[in-house]
């Protein structure tokens, strides 16, 4: 055991194993870490009416893609950004001209004040298993200048996950629209739809 050569071989050997680990390593963690699909993920949120005179209004159907985010299923970590002035209202039963005018006042400073507060983002600060394919996702969301942590259930696999949230406009400072004296308005509660692709 004490021959120069074989000790040299021994060490050459280890080296390499050494080097293998490391590469192997390396590989895994950089794949572990995955880039949103922008073309395929999407944020909706889903505005309700109230008031007496409700019936006659149309709930808000508003999606925007998502900027850029990376996720991580390995370190249960996920992060993303969206542009607000990127948001668009889609009212399926509503006509060009009340569309129009809502997204207006929604990007307006009523409202999301887009100009001002340009990025929507979130990023996770904890990922719990809740059962097969479906997670509580607890992290900071920023809205219109404020950050607050929420709760989004999530399920999905395979680099495709949906999740949504419900949260209150007024706790991102936020005042909800009311019109004809508060005869129509929006609710305060907002459900806020995920849908995130991986490359």
């Amino acid at each position: 055991m004490n021959n120069p050569k074989v000790r040299s071989r021994e060490n050459v050997l280890l080296l390499c194993s050494l080097m293998a680990v490391a590469a192997f390593g390396t590989s895994a963690g950089a794949q572990a870490q995955r880039e949103i699909d922008v073309a395929k993920s999407v944020l909706t949120v889903r505005v309700y009416k109230t008031g007496l005179f409700s019936a006659f209004a149309h709930d808000h159907e508003v999606r925007a893609p998502i900027r850029k985010g990376t996720f991580d299923e390995q370190k249960r970590s996920v992060e993303f950004q969206v542009d607000s002035r990127e948001l668009k209202v889609l009212d399926p039963d509503g006509s060009d001209s009340e569309r129009s005018q809502v997204q207006h006042t929604m990007l307006g400073p009523k409202v999301l004040d887009s100009e001002q507060f340009k990025e929507i983002t979130f990023r996770s600060t904890s990922i719990d298993s809740v059962g097969a394919n479906k997670w509580t996702v607890t992290g900071d969301l920023s809205l219109h200048g404020q950050t607050h942590p929420v709760r989004v259930d999530v399920e999905g696999a395979d680099g495709h996950y949906r999740g949504s949230v419900k949260l209150r406009q007024t706790e991102f400072g936020i005042t909800p629209v009311s019109i004809g004296g508060g005869s129509i308005k929006v609710k305060d509660d907002v459900r806020i739809e995920l849908e995130i692709v991986g490359k």
